[in-house]
């Protein structure tokens, strides 16, 4: 039962934002203010507290192996998908095959390791691979697509320039050299970091008003095929290599349900912020969170 009261809350807070929105409490730009805000502020201090806190063993054992891979191999599936069924542009085809293997571990697989893994922190591999090896590449491209140019500067100071991977990095120096990081600097942090979940999931509510899934003029292929490949394929991935590797029972069942989880509400405030694949991001995160509530509930009878 806990495991839907972590569904509940998420759906409450989406709610929430639609909500706002339909009444119209805010204007149009409030959905992209709260973006930005959780962008800039909310969720590299989230990120930063989440990481430090974490044991190294936990952070660098083969889950981080499987999890990194299962995603490659994922969002290579929609590449060569997106090669054989539709043609999108370059930075349409980055946001889909990150919507298909960039998985929600903070709204979403914070409570999810929490009520059903057993243990919050095995959470922490996944962002650490997300974030500081996929979010540097899908974020570099979305950049540079603005811009309409590629240089090798832009690339270089693109992790540097970017919060989210800068707040995780330092997390993981922080709980690699056991450094205890002052009251006076953490508590802050632990405050702006409780708002991050609230202001992603509201925004991704606001965004929702006038909208629906699928609708025509959609990229519905883009859609269906990154939804298919984040609750379906992603977790028969990383069985299989959990099985080939031969992890223990705790981290195979630990591996599987975080890949099963849905597509990141990070790829909608990513797509705001660049303005490119919105329609794409929204959809995918929309399906794939509803999608993977039986998935990740018939994986636990399962595996468990």
């Amino acid at each position: 039962m806990s495991a839907f009261t972590g569904f509940v809350v998420i759906g409450g807070l989406v709610g929430a934002g639609y909500l706002v929105a339909r009444l119209r409490l805010v204007d149009d730009s409030g959905a992209l203010v709260l973006n930005r805000v959780a962008f800039f502020v909310a969720v590299p201090a989230l990120l930063f507290t989440v990481v430090s806190r974490a044991e190294v063993s936990v952070m660098f054992s083969w889950f981080v192996v499987v999890a990194g891979l299962a995603a490659l191999v994922t969002a290579g599936l929609f590449v060569a998908a997106s090669r054989l069924w539709f043609r999108v542009s370059l930075a349409d085809t980055t946001m889909g095959a990150a919507c298909a293997a960039y998985v929600n571990s903070n709204n979403i697989g914070l409570p999810v390791a929490t009520y059903i893994v057993g243990d919050a922190q095995y959470v922490v591999p996944q962002i650490l691979v997300q974030v500081l090896v996929f979010s540097p590449v899908v974020l570099g491209v979305l950049d540079l697509s603005t811009r309409g140019r590629v240089q090798v500067r832009d690339v270089l100071l693109q992790p540097v320039r970017n919060p989210v991977v800068a707040a995780t990095a330092l997390g993981a120096v922080v709980a690699v050299t056991g450094w205890s990081v002052p009251d006076i600097v953490v508590a802050p942090l632990d405050v702006l970091g409780g708002a991050a979940v609230p202001l992603v999931l509201m925004a991704f509510g606001m965004s929702l008003r006038g909208q629906r899934p699928l609708a025509p003029g959609s990229p519905r292929r883009a859609v269906l095929v990154a939804t298919g490949l984040k609750v379906g394929a992603m977790p028969a991935v990383a069985w299989l290599l959990a099985v080939a590797l031969r992890l223990p029972a705790h981290l195979l069942f630990a591996v599987v349900v975080s890949a099963a989880l849905p597509t990141a509400q990070n790829m909608n405030s990513y797509a705001a912020r660049y303005g490119r694949a919105q329609v794409l991001a929204r959809d995918s995160v929309a399906l794939s969170t509803v999608a993977a509530v039986p998935v990740i509930l018939v994986l636990t009878v399962l595996l468990r």
